[in-house]
């Protein structure tokens, strides 16, 4: 199970001893009905018999990254490309089985490519309020010889009720170099003048090119071939949601959800078909008992790409000057 990798490789994997471990971690044969018995937990199996089962009205956040609607091996599990027709009804027959389980108040996010991003999109419509589609840049690929690459993916943002939702937009503001510093009276206006730098706390938009997708170096990387990067979860997870609240995640795949909802202080329900994952969802899990990190997020703040040494200095004593200006 254990590949042989570079000396500087940082992704995690099991090794042969650990798969029984750490698998025997995760919910298998529970009451699934009883929220104490799930919550907090990575659950294997099928998502939608998972949640028929799941109580009611008990979810404050939804995260979902299906399988999109390519040929693609997860694991043991190999998901096969539908047509239009056929890939719209199995959105259509998840979203309403998690409907249920969704209180008032929760919202959803969506992720998809291109290509699902036209049949997701409308299928969100008839069941939920869609309040907007964010657009990412994955920089990540070799790149397509006939064809423009493919470096964006979309996520869809909706809710159940259209006014009646968390939205904490403080939490989830960039931290950006000002190039062209506004002063008035000779003073930095609504912005940062410090010896790091120039700095302003920007509202976000629905666009994010500040996203490093995980690779080898990087200690949260997997061999999961779609991983999602925690960063970019973090921002879901805190924009939407308080602390203890519960988020769901019916395709957690090798844990992305579960790990940055555990270091933010959120509850979690994680499910997962594929044995391996599951196993490795729970070492992340593990590991986060001990290191509460997310890469490009630090003390709070969400920072652009390519600033990290920047961010070493916040912590060595720019955030006192940041706090005095309510930064």
């Amino acid at each position: 199970m254990v590949k042989q990798r570079a000396e500087r490789n940082r992704t995690i994997s099991l090794a042969d001893d650990e798969m029984g471990f750490y698998f025997s971690r995760c919910v298998c044969d529970a009451t699934l009905s009883d929220l104490s018995c799930v919550t907090d937990t990575v659950i294997c199996g099928d998502a939608l018999n998972v949640i028929r089962q799941l109580p009611a009205a008990s979810v404050d956040l939804l995260l979902v990254d299906p399988p999109y609607n390519l040929n693609k091996t997860f694991g043991a599990t190999k998901f096969k490309q539908m047509s239009a027709d056929e890939y719209t009804a199995f959105t259509e027959e998840w979203i309403t089985s998690v409907k249920r389980v969704l209180k008032t108040t929760a919202s959803i996010y969506v992720c998809c490519d291109w290509r699902t991003s036209l049949i997701i999109g409308p299928v969100l419509m008839n069941h939920f309020n869609v309040q907007n589609r964010i657009t990412w840049q994955r920089e990540k690929g070799r790149g397509a010889t006939h064809n423009w690459k493919n470096a964006m993916e979309d996520i869809w943002f909706a809710t159940v009720l259209p006014k009646t939702f968390t939205f904490n937009v403080d939490d989830v503001k960039m931290r950006r170099k000002v190039i062209a510093p506004y002063k008035v009276d000779g003073k930095p206006k609504d912005w940062v003048e410090s010896d790091c730098g120039n700095f302003r706390d920007t509202f976000p938009s629905n666009f994010w090119d500040d996203i490093s997708i995980p690779y080898w170096s990087m200690p949260e990387n997997t061999d999961h071939p779609t991983q999602k990067p925690e960063k970019l979860i973090a921002k879901l997870i805190l924009a939407s949601s308080n602390p203890g609240d519960l988020v769901l995640d019916p395709f957690l795949g090798s844990g992305t959800t579960a790990v940055v909802a555990k270091k933010l202080n959120r509850h979690y329900i994680g499910i997962e078909c594929e044995r391996e994952y599951c196993a490795i969802a729970e070492k992340r899990l593990e590991i986060a008992d001990t290191d509460l990190e997310i890469q490009g997020y630090t003390d709070g703040v969400f920072w652009e790409r390519n600033t990290l040494a920047l961010q070493q200095k916040l912590k060595s004593g720019m955030q006192g000057q940041l706090n005095l200006v309510g930064l």
